[in-house]
């Protein structure tokens, strides 16, 4: 007997087999939840998504248990309401309020609370309106945008960066600051040779012409060569 293991990785909408049939299995009270949900709404939030409740008794299932009657010994919990003899009441229906809200004391239960996308609310809302398919695929059409360039922008992610625009801009901002330091390396080196034709070492103003060169090219290494106000991004907009 051969056997099939399925090793692919989950997809984005695994559970969307089962939220169908969901849907189809409790649709009249979605449409109820949808109803109620449309009377506390504007007209102009009625293309957005809902979070509508259902009262839990309307999607209870029956379940195998054990029944109450017969001869059985269980083991309870200990407590600081009872002792051995008293006999347990049984609980009250409705301790949440009406469903719409759990109780801290006895058995109420939450409502079930299922989000409805942005289609899914306005097909349910379409339903019984008896629209056109037209005029239904218009109301709920999505918009769809389109981004264009736009420039550049000094702010963005990591994958817009424009690299050739940062570089001209951090080749601009070294021009502009090393100018002066160039300036003067280019004045000491060309003192520097020219003592050097004319005198021989070791001779005091040459060391220093000497020493003053390797400090100017030192301040000139210390100029960074791309900043982070040097970085462009490509901007997109809609």
């Amino acid at each position: 007997m051969s056997h099939v293991i399925d090793r692919r990785l989950d997809g984005r909408n695994k559970s969307a087999a089962n939220r169908q049939r969901f849907m189809r299995r409790y649709r009249s009270q979605l449409k109820k939840a949808v109803t109620d949900a449309m009377e506390g709404r504007s007209i102009t939030d009625m293309d957005k998504g809902e979070k509508v409740r259902i009262p839990s008794k309307d999607i209870s299932e029956p379940f195998f248990h054990h029944s109450s009657g017969g001869k059985r010994e269980m083991i309870h919990p200990g407590n600081r309401e009872f002792i051995t003899g008293d006999r347990v009441k049984r609980p009250e229906g409705g301790a949440g309020g009406g469903g719409s809200e759990a109780s801290n004391e006895g058995d109420g239960e939450d409502d079930f609370i299922f989000e409805l996308s942005r289609k899914e609310f306005l097909d349910l809302m379409f339903e019984d309106l008896a629209l056109p398919d037209m005029v239904k695929k218009q109301l709920a059409r999505d918009p769809e945008y389109k981004l264009t360039r736009a420039g550049y922008t000094t702010a963005g992610v990591p994958s817009n960066i424009n690299i050739v625009r940062s570089l001209k801009q951090s080749l601009a901002r070294r021009m502009a600051i090393s100018a002066s330091r160039v300036r003067a390396l280019r004045d000491a080196e060309k003192q520097l040779a020219e003592l050097a034709e004319t005198v021989s070492p070791p001779d005091e103003r040459l060391d220093e012409l000497e020493a003053e060169v390797k400090r100017l090219r030192a301040r000139l290494n210390t100029v960074p060569f791309i900043d982070s106000f040097d970085l462009r991004y490509n901007n997109r907009i809609r």
